[in-house]
């Protein structure tokens, strides 16, 4: 056997990560099997252990303090989402002004989408990939809709015939087809199924080139890939807290608003009264005057305790950083990668892995496409203590997170692997 593929050789890497201390900031389920592998960050993470603190102390806070908790609070409610501000800004590298959190990921998008989506005269299309995530597609069929424009209106790229990635060539050929016919750009910052991480700043160049809005679902993105929205220059995006950022299921969303429509009160927004100037929210009078850049788009109370699972969180990526976190996700994926396909060499099985081999183009994720028997090979990994995704019709998702994934955990994968194809 290589010794790159033993568990002497992953040991030796675990030593050497500067990271391998955050493990023990999260909490880990076995499920009853000796050996548990949680490979499945990009669908739910793990729980800090943090999180149990921040929310009894809400809850205390609650107890002891009812409704003036919004004011006399440890941390106090009426603020409570400029705690997260400033490390969502460094996280997504963008300006404290163009970033919020609140709500919920499907919500955010339907109220930026409301803002940036307004078709007129013959300038109607959105531009999508094909096989987004499905609530994508709903939102986006929806807008379509509430214009009263038919499904036609929704373009979708697919990828070439026999390849499971779309061409960034074709992306930009497209937008460039549709020309003054293109309202916005609806796009996956890294695609659910296959993992595949796209080139955020030039499809954004190419949709403002046509006149175009340009947004992204960065929901696989988000505490997985490196960004700089504000340097990339899309209009708006939004993400969910829930995957990578580790904090709490079905928990807050956060959102982007490029600084250029910071002050810009004639756009249209659905409103509510938190994204009201503060210094006049609790005057109660008519006339929505909104907060200058992403905070104009609340709309209600900031959800206290979905918001102090998230601040644990955010605490681990802001002391850990998202360059040390890059560096792993690249090193870690690529061994997975590695034993992963030594495994498949020595059992000779018909599956292949289709997320990108390029760095650049994928994040923390592998997703195994099977020619044939994937669920049975997906049971059979389940029956061994493997947490992993099922996607249909025949892939396995498998996310080695940086932060709480280790290389040991990725050498002991490839030999369970090894005995699910058996």
């Amino acid at each position: 056997m290589d010794f790159e593929n033993s568990l002497e050789f992953a040991k030796m890497l675990d030593q050497q990560d500067p990271l391998k201390d955050f493990r023990d900031k999260f909490l880990f389920p076995n499920f009853g099997k000796e050996k548990t592998l949680y490979f499945t960050g990009n669908s739910l993470g793990l729980q800090p252990k943090k999180v149990r603190q921040y929310l009894l102390e809400e809850l205390e806070d609650w107890a002891n303090l009812g409704v003036e908790g919004h004011f006399e609070g440890r941390r106090p409610w009426f603020s409570y989402h400029e705690l997260l501000t400033e490390k969502t800004a460094q996280l997504v590298g963008a300006k404290p002004i163009e970033v919020c959190t609140t709500h919920s990921l499907t919500t955010n998008l339907h109220l930026l989408m409301c803002s940036f989506y307004r078709p007129t005269g013959k300038r109607t299309k959105i531009l999508c990939e094909a096989k987004a995530f499905p609530s994508d597609q709903y939102a986006l069929e929806s807008q379509l809709k509430l214009h009263g424009l038919s499904p036609e209106h929704l373009i979708c790229i697919e990828p070439r015939e026999g390849e499971y990635l779309i061409r960034e060539e074709d992306i930009c050929a497209k937008i460039e087809e549709l020309g003054d016919s293109l309202a916005m750009i609806m796009w996956g910052g890294v695609n659910y199924y296959t993992g595949q991480f796209f080139d955020v700043k030039a499809i954004t160049e190419q949709g403002h080139k046509v006149g175009a809005v340009v947004g992204f679902d960065l929901a696989h993105a988000v505490g997985n890939v490196n960004l700089m929205l504000n340097a990339w220059g899309p209009d708006f995006a939004a993400w969910c807290g829930y995957k990578y950022l580790n904090s709490s299921p079905g928990g807050v969303s956060g959102f982007f608003v490029h600084e250029r429509h910071a002050n810009n009160k004639a756009l249209f927004r659905l409103a509510g009264w938190w994204g009201q100037e503060k210094n006049t929210r609790f005057m109660m009078e008519p006339g929505f005057n909104p907060m200058a850049g992403a905070e104009g788009w609340q709309l209600s109370n900031a959800p206290i305790l979905g918001m102090a699972a998230h601040l644990a969180s955010l605490e681990i990526f802001e002391e850990a950083g998202m360059e040390r976190i890059g560096a792993k996700r690249d090193l870690l994926t690529a061994y997975l990668e590695f034993v992963i396909l030594k495994t498949v060499h020595q059992n000779e099985h018909a599956l292949q892995i289709i997320t990108p081999k390029n760095p650049i183009q994928r994040g923390a994720q592998l997703s195994i496409m099977f020619n044939d028997r994937g669920k049975d090979c997906f049971n059979a990994l389940s029956e061994q203590g493997v947490v992993a995704d099922w996607r249909e019709p025949n892939v396995i998702r498998v996310a080695p997170a940086p932060l709480y994934n280790g290389f040991e955990e990725a050498y002991w994968f490839g030999q369970m692997l090894g005995k699910a194809l058996q």
